[in-house]
Formats: structure tokens, C-alpha cells, sequence
């Protein structure tokens, strides 16, 4: 039996030796060259490959080419014109025993893709023209890191909904118009200056059926059949054609993205964003591929692109089902090729992996190195999970990543059981010199912390995943149990006297902490998920909370415009805080040795220190007490009061001396006069 094991391992071992050692520079995908358009394919042990050109998408009577194979594994056909507009798929045999079909592979490189919308995933790529759009001398938005404000975001949920005015709702030039309520004209007035984009690479929209079998697993967790936030890559050179083309949810069973409109509305998309100011940042998916397709690289080559066990079987660390093995040499050129695509083809400033530490470390250290000869500050976020969790790896390379230890110290892990500071308690392993090390940038020089440079911190208390911040403290605060059923959104968003301090609390800590600052689409007045009575899936979570809203196309996700005006004080604060940050260095800037804390009881759950920064002198004190003020002496001389805990900003509100006192779940930023600052010197 061990002589069988060892074999068997051994001829495992061989194989994926062999598989590593193919490797090719030759250019992949379609494209014209020459009054002709050359299709290549990396398909290292396929033993026969032919390519099929469509007029139409449901073409019959395509025509089929067969193609030559090199020693590297690329397997070539050149055809005679420039084929822009066609479709095209791969036919691959495996073996000589394999019997051909109609099955069509999708090319990895193709640069946009018509889709049929279904849990089958049939796509085609489309020939296009690259280089072909006027951006009007557009470059990248260059900027330190440390000044990013970003607002992660999803393409369709910030127009999508009614109250948003805007014409093309839901898709990509929705967000570019003007002078209406939501999209481009609301980020620009709330002052971030950098938008993240949840995945917008080609991704399969529907589930699997609900309640029924398939390929031996049973939809048991997801009523609607629909992947809406993006995290099942289809095509990773591709913009999702969805985007381009509806405000109403995915149709089953019908074509997108037919005209490859969406490859010059992420264009146009971009251009608008520059306009104004706003960075973008692409949220990408490397880590697995969509699961339930067929016709992609799961067809083409599994044992090449896949992670596999000595039985042959997908590893799932993703908990996807199939992790792509970026430590080949092939997938981790179609990596770092696709992220230079995207920043010379589309002009992306940056880049935020998903499950990050299951892309191998030369990989993500190729990626670097190459990305900043094009661009030297292009930004690079990951989320360090997946088969690990490492921040401080990823630092080190030069990659920011999601700080969950201010996420969960400030607010807590879960809402239930395992609160934060911001409620007045300690969660886990926090204490009065752990939040000081998050207002520091949750250095390495710290115990426990993570970062070597600040700005390798990305400071958030909201995301995508989870409660948002809003429904957190509702439930933190225990007026909301997660079994409530609530039949009036609009009611249940206008936030408690209770609720709107905790908010402001945690958005004054948030902006005035070291680091990459960033709030999620909504958070800004406490936006909530609640399920709609009136859904059309057999939900049993009808009316409550949910945390987890990656499978609905509706009201759920969208951002309701009404509900930021109900809770307009909020959404000020936000604004002011983040006009703030924007004005003062001293909140972005500051060294270690430029923040001086004052002495604190470890069991206080408050926090003051003072900045010294670039000829400016802050005072930030914070009462995350929920039962009794505090009260301390001020330094010597006048203050300005920047922030208090009814309003937020860079004017004066009034000018303090002496002593101070801080109420219960408050806080407030104070700055010294200027004239009491030069008489100091």
C-alpha cells in the first residue's frame, strides 16, 4: 500500500513538474496584426484545438478552423481581415478519446464578451479594436497613499434605485451623469477621492437552481440563483456587459453584451471619475474562477490552471470550489498582463485582490514590480485572507491591506455578543494601548500591530460583507433584534438619539486614525439592509436584517437617496469629517513621534492625544463611555472647536480654554489658535 501512495505521489509530483515547465512570451488572445486577427491559446496538453467565428451569437453554420500547436503549449490559427465585431470560442480535445461537441471555450484573454445569461455560463469573446478611444489627455490619479478617502462601491446598486435621477440607471454611464441626486454628482459632494468598484471583470450573474441538484451539489443557500456582487470571474480582460445594458436584474436565458458597448463605457466611466478628481480602484478576483461553468479554463486545461489534490480534485480554500494556481507560470503571466491591461487599456489607478493570500507571493511581488514602471503610485489593496491571514506579508511587498483589527476593536465582531470600544467594552484581545496603536496606524513597532508604513493600513469599519455599520449598531445597541420583522424601511432608518452619537463616534475615530481611510456606499447615513416584504424569492428572511447580500438584485443592495436624507445629520458629519481630513496633514501626515497621548486608566475607554504636525497643534478627544462624561484639562492656551458631537468640519464652532469635558459615546477635535501658536514658539 505505501509503495502504491509513493507512486502514485510521485507520479503527482512528476506531472505538475512537467506542467510547470511550459511557458511561452508569445502575445494570447485575439488581435488584428497586419491586415489579419491571430488567435492564440495556451492549452499546454490539449491534443487538438480548433477555433470557431460567429457573425451572430447564435450562429448554426459557424465556421471552424483547426490550429497548430508550438512546443510551449500555444496553439495558433491566423485568418485573413480584420475580424472586429466577431464572435469566437475554442473546441479543445484533452485526449484522443475525448468526442468532440459543441462546447465552445471562452479565450482567457478575450478583451470583451458576449454572455447567455444562465448557470451554464456559455460566452464568447469578442474581436475589438484596442487603443481606440479618445480620453482626452487623460492620465492617472497620482497620490500619496496615505491621502486616499475611499468609497467601496457597487456599479448598479448607486444609481439603480429610483430615487438616484439618473438616466442609464444601474450601469456604467449612470455614474457619470451630472446634477442629479446620485451617482457621480453625490460621490463628488461627500469629498472622498477615490471610489473602489466592487468586481466589474466579466462574472457569472446566476446561481444554480434553487433546491435542486447539480454537478452533485444542492442550491440550499441561495433563493434568488444570482451572484450580484461579482466575486465569480468569468473573464478577467473583459468589463461585465451587464453594466452597460439594463437597470432591471440579470434576464435568465438572454444575451449581454452582444455589442461590446461595455468596453467603451468602462472608458467613459473612468474619464468622468479623472474629471473630477476621483481615483479608481478595481476590485479583482484572481483567487478561483466561477464555479459552475463550463466552456473556461476548467475545459481547457484543469490540471494546468487549477489547484488540484493528488486525486485530481479542486482545492477550495476560496470556498469557491476551485482555486486558480497562480504560482504556474502561465496563469501568473495572464495575472500580471491583466492588471497592465487594465491600467494602460482602461487607465485604473488601482487594485484591490480578493482573498489575496491565495495568490503566491511572486506573483503579487511580479505585479508590483511590473505595475510601477507604468505607474509608479498605483495603489494595491488586498484583503490577506484566504489559506492564511497575513497583512503584515503583504506590507512587506509594498500592498495595503483591510485592517480588521480596527474594524472589530472599534465596533466589535458581531453585533450579538462581541462588541467594541465604540459600545464601552473591550473586544478580544483590545485594550486602551491597542486603540492607540490604531490612531498610530497599527504599526509592527506596536505589539500585535500589522503595518511597516501607515499607509499600508486601510482603515474601515464597513464593507461589502457583514452588517452595515448602521444595522451593526442598531443591533450593538439592542434596539433591533435580528428576528424582527420591519415592515417600514423608511421609519426604521431615521436613526435614535443613541444610534446617530455611536455613528458619529465611529466615524470620528475612523477619520482622524493614521492610514487609508475607507466607508462603504451608504454608511455615510447609516444605510440599512433590510429584506423587502414584498420580495419575490422563497426568502424566510423576509423583513429583517440580512448581513450577507451577495445574491440579491434588489432594494436590498441599492442606494436609497430618500434614506440619506432622512438622515441628513449623519450624512454632515461625514462630509465635514472628511472635509477635515482633506484639510489638515496633521490627520494623514503625523509620525509616530508627532502623536502624544494623554495618561488614561487601562479600563477607561476613552482616548485623547494631541498632533504636532507641519506647524499645527489638534487636540482629539474621545468618550466612548456609555454612561458618564469626561472631563480633563486642556493644554495651555485657546482652542478652536473643529468637531463636537453635534457637527463636523473645518470651521470654528466655538474656542475653549481650560477645561474640557467630553460627553457619554462623544468625542470632538480641537485645534490651537494661531496666534496663541506663535507666541509658543
Amino acid at each position: 500500500m505505501q509503495k502504491r501512495v509513493n507512486a502514485a505521489d510521485k507520479s503527482f509530483q512528476e506531472k505538475n513538474k512537467k506542467l510547470d515547465s511550459y511557458y511561452s512570451t508569445k502575445k494570447l488572445g485575439a488581435f488584428v496584426e497586419n491586415g489579419t486577427t491571430v488567435f492564440r491559446l495556451f492549452a499546454p496538453q490539449a491534443f487538438e484545438v480548433s477555433l470557431v467565428v460567429m457573425k451572430v451569437v447564435d450562429e448554426k453554420n459557424y465556421k471552424e478552423y483547426l490550429m497548430t500547436k508550438d512546443t510551449d503549449g500555444v496553439w495558433e490559427v491566423v485568418l485573413s481581415g480584420e475580424l472586429y465585431g466577431k464572435f469566437y470560442g475554442f473546441k479543445v480535445l484533452n485526449d484522443k478519446k475525448q468526442k468532440k461537441t459543441d462546447l465552445l471555450c471562452l479565450d482567457p484573454y478575450a478583451k470583451a464578451v458576449a454572455s447567455y445569461n444562465s448557470y451554464m455560463g456559455e460566452r464568447l469573446g469578442i474581436v475589438i479594436k484596442e487603443n481606440d478611444f479618445d480620453w482626452e489627455n487623460d492620465e492617472w490619479i497620482q497620490r500619496d497613499w496615505s491621502d486616499l478617502i475611499i468609497y467601496e462601491m457597487h456599479i448598479k446598486d448607486q444609481t439603480s434605485h429610483p430615487s438616484s435621477g439618473v438616466s442609464r440607471a444601474g450601469t456604467y454611464l449612470g455614474l457619470t451623469d451630472k446634477g442629479k441626486t446620485g451617482g457621480l454628482s453625490y460621490i463628488k459632494s461627500l469629498g472622498v477621492n477615490t471610489v473602489e468598484l466592487l468586481p466589474s471583470q466579466e462574472f457569472a450573474n446566476i446561481e444554480i437552481p434553487f433546491q435542486k441538484k447539480f454537478k452533485g451539489k444542492t442550491n440550499t443557500w441561495n433563493p434568488y440563483e444570482r451572484n450580484h456582487w461579482g466575486y465569480m470571474t468569468a473573464a478577467f480582460f473583459a468589463p461585465e456587459g451587464y453594466y452597460s445594458v439594463s437597470d432591471k436584474p440579470v434576464q435568465f436565458k438572454k444575451w449581454d453584451g452582444t455589442s461590446a458597448q461595455q468596453v467603451t463605457d468602462f472608458k467613459e466611466m473612468v474619464k468622468a471619475f479623472h474629471k473630477e478628481g476621483l481615483a479608481v480602484i478595481m476590485d479583482v478576483v484572481y483567487n478561483h474562477l466561477s464555479e459552475y461553468e463550463l466552456g473556461n479554463l476548467k475545459e481547457i486545461d484543469r490540471e494546468y490552471y487549477f489547484r488540484l489534490d493528488e486525486k485530481g480534485n479542486f482545492k477550495a480554500e476560496s470556498g469557491c470550489g476551485n482555486d486558480l494556481k497562480t504560482e504556474r507560470p502561465m496563469v501568473r503571466k495572464l495575472i500580471i498582463e491583466n492588471i497592465l491591461y487594465w491600467m494602460k487599456e482602461y487607465h485604473v489607478d488601482g487594485f484591490r485582490f480578493d482573498l489575496g493570500k491565495l495568490i503566491d507571493w511572486v506573483t503579487l511581488e511580479d505585479i508590483v514590480h511590473e505595475a510601477k514602471k507604468i505607474n509608479p503610485d498605483v495603489v494595491f489593496i488586498a484583503e490577506p485572507w484566504g489559506g492564511g491571514y497575513d497583512p503584515r506579508g503583504m506590507s512587506l511587498r509594498g500592498i495595503a491591506s483591510w485592517n480588521d483589527q480596527i474594524r472589530n476593536g472599534i465596533k466589535g465582531e458581531n453585533p450579538r455578543n462581541d462588541l467594541g470600544w465604540l459600545f464601552g467594552h473591550w473586544q478580544g484581545n483590545n485594550n486602551h494601548k491597542r486603540i492607540e496603536s490604531y490612531v498610530n496606524g497599527t504599526l509592527i513597532r506596536d505589539s500585535l500591530g500589522l503595518f511597516q508604513k501607515k499607509e499600508h493600513s486601510v482603515n474601515y469599519l464597513e464593507s461589502h460583507d457583514g452588517y452595515t455599520l448602521g444595522d451593526f449598531i442598531r443591533l450593538g445597541a439592542k434596539e433591533v433584534s435580528e428576528r424582527d420583522v420591519i415592515a417600514n424601511v423608511d421609519s426604521f432608518i431615521k436613526l435614535s438619539p443613541t444610534q446617530m452619537k455611536l455613528n458619529k463616534l465611529a466615524a470620528l475615530f475612523l477619520f482622524t486614525s493614521q492610514g487609508i481611510t475607507m466607508i462603504h456606499a451608504g454608511q455615510e447615513f447609516a444605510r440599512t439592509k433590510v429584506i423587502p416584504l414584498s420580495v419575490d424569492a422563497p426568502d424566510t428572511n423576509r423583513g429583517r436584517i440580512d448581513h450577507n447580500t451577495y445574491d440579491k438584485d434588489n432594494e436590498v443592495n441599492e442606494i436609497n437617496y430618500h434614506h440619506a436624507k432622512i438622515n441628513q445629520e449623519l450624512l454632515n458629519y461625514y462630509t465635514g469629517l472628511i472635509s477635515l481630513r482633506k484639510e489638515y496633514d496633521a490627520f494623514r501626515k503625523a509620525e509616530y513621534k508627532d502623536v502624544t497621548f494623554f495618561p488614561n486608566d487601562q479600563n477607561e475607554v476613552s482616548i485623547t492625544y494631541t498632533i504636532n504636525y507641519g506647524g499645527e497643534h489638534f487636540l482629539v478627544a474621545m468618550n466612548a463611555n456609555p454612561s458618564g462624561d469626561k472631563e480633563f484639562i486642556l493644554p495651555e492656551g485657546n482652542w478652536e472647536v473643529l468637531v463636537n458631537e453635534e457637527s463636523a468640519g473645518t470651521q470654528k464652532l466655538a474656542v475653549v480654554s481650560g477645561k474640557l469635558v467630553v460627553h457619554s459615546t462623544s468625542g470632538c477635535v480641537l485645534k490651537m489658535q494661531k496666534e496663541m501658536g506663535k507666541r509658543k514658539k
